[in-house]
């Protein structure tokens, strides 16, 4: 049975990377494997009532990341209705390409230190539509957007999912891993973005408003767009601390925004009528997002949910450790493995092998732990949720990115660890 689930999701896999070449969505490719890497599990196990079990706890943490992923692109897809982003486009004065990148992969980077790099990657995605319209151009800062916030995301315990996995079961404190991961994190994403910058012409960028006035924006439009951004990404920045203090999954707190972002929609707009009213509505933003990434994503967590189950994601995690035997190797190589698989599972499986008992906490295995399974996810686009989300939106083909993007990812993922095991070298 391994050997079949292992085979299945290697073709499943191999087939989405060939979307375009074998001209079917790579969504219906991940769906099909999901249920077929389930179904034969089912099937030869020969215990369905456990088979269901684990997959109903597969699903239910497959569906905190989808629910916060809907929440989220519907919170983006309200403030861009009410043309929010604009608040922030317009105070980016250059249009020059290269300065472009910097400004934007900067902000990315903290951004997603305060709120978590997928809700970054869809708010930095939303305002470089707004500023970037040459396709070429954008899908190239879109790349540097998910290297940026999966590297902003990962010296924060709240801005990357596996950082915060392992500051809730206790293995790094908040300061520890911001001194520690601020600088491999940073230059791992200063690094892409200098080579890219150097291979860009240094030319100025096309905007859908170029050579046109601004239209004129009455006091109480421009009073909607800030009251809806503040409350938006304000909302979004809540959320962290509504899990902090309550201890429940990041899509409440998601979901709690969406809920009030929602409510402050229909009263700006209640004295308009229903024609007039509906562009602004979170029903029409639900119909703009987009659901197909959405099931990818479904799709993609099945799989290797199923790997999860079977027990086969811990056998590699201990094969790795009885073969190589150095710990940072093992650690290095877990990072790599995430780009091609969801880290969330890989990390759960190696807090499973290494006990607090024997690594303590702030260890050095935990930090350079976060930092991998952070940052690694970059090197392929559907390695990380920012990855997977900026592919639905800008429709970035897998091939494109392999091509563009994925070997700046890697020197950047490469460097910042060695800066990480240089620091610990230096004060140890």
């Amino acid at each position: 049975m391994t050997l079949l689930l292992i085979s299945l999701f290697i073709i499943g896999y191999v087939l989405i990377t060939l979307e375009h070449a074998i001209t079917i969505n790579k969504t219906a490719t991940a769906l099909i494997t999901g249920v077929v890497c389930w179904t034969v599990y089912a099937l030869m196990d020969g215990h369905p009532e456990s088979v269901g079990h684990h997959l109903g706890e597969h699903l239910a943490n497959t569906a905190e990341i989808l629910f916060f992923l809907l929440g989220a692109m519907t919170v983006v897809e309200l403030i861009d209705a009410h043309d929010g982003f604009t608040l922030i486009t317009d105070r980016i004065a250059s249009r020059n390409i290269r300065t472009l990148l910097w400004i934007i992969s900067l902000l990315a980077f903290f951004l997603s230190a305060l709120l978590d790099n997928l809700t970054t990657a869809i708010v930095m995605i939303s305002v470089t539509r707004k500023l970037v319209r040459n396709t070429e151009q954008r899908q190239i800062i879109a790349g540097m957007i998910i290297i940026a916030s999966n590297a902003g995301g990962a010296w924060s315990p709240i801005g990357d999912v596996t950082t915060t996995m392992l500051w809730i079961g206790g293995q790094i404190t908040t300061l520890h891993i911001i001194q520690w991961l601020i600088l491999p994190s940073l230059v791992s994403m200063l690094l892409p973005l200098v080579i890219l910058t150097r291979a860009q012409p240094n030319t100025q960028v096309k905007t859908a408003s170029q050579g046109i006035s601004r239209p004129y924006v009455t006091p109480t439009a421009r009073r909607d767009r800030r009251t809806m951004l503040a409350v938006g990404l304000g909302g979004m920045l809540f959320v962290p601390i509504f899990k902090t203090v309550t201890h429940l999954p990041p899509y409440m707190g998601m979901m709690l925004v969406l809920g009030v972002i929602w409510v402050v929609s229909e009263l700006i707009h209640s004295d308009k009528d229903e024609a007039e009213r509906q562009k602004f509505t979170a029903a029409y933003a639900l119909s703009r997002i987009d659901a197909p990434s959405i099931l990818f994503f479904l799709g993609i967590l099945l799989a290797v949910g199923a790997l999860e189950a079977t027990g086969i994601l811990h056998s590699l995690s201990e094969a790795l450790n009885q073969g190589i035997g150095n710990l940072d190797v093992i650690v290095f190589i877990i990072g790599i493995v995430s780009a091609v698989v969801d880290n969330v599972p890989i990390l759960a499986a190696t807090m499973g092998m290494y006990d607090l008992q024997t690594y303590p906490v702030d260890d050095k295995l935990w930090a350079f732990l976060a930092y991998c399974a952070g940052t690694g996810g970059s090197i392929l686009i559907i390695g990380s949720a920012a990855g997977v989300a900026v592919m639905g939106m800008e429709k970035l083909a897998f091939g494109w990115y392999l091509r563009k993007i994925s070997w700046l990812a890697l020197i950047g993922y490469v460097a910042g660890a060695v800066v990480y095991l240089a620091e610990f070298a230096l004060v140890n």
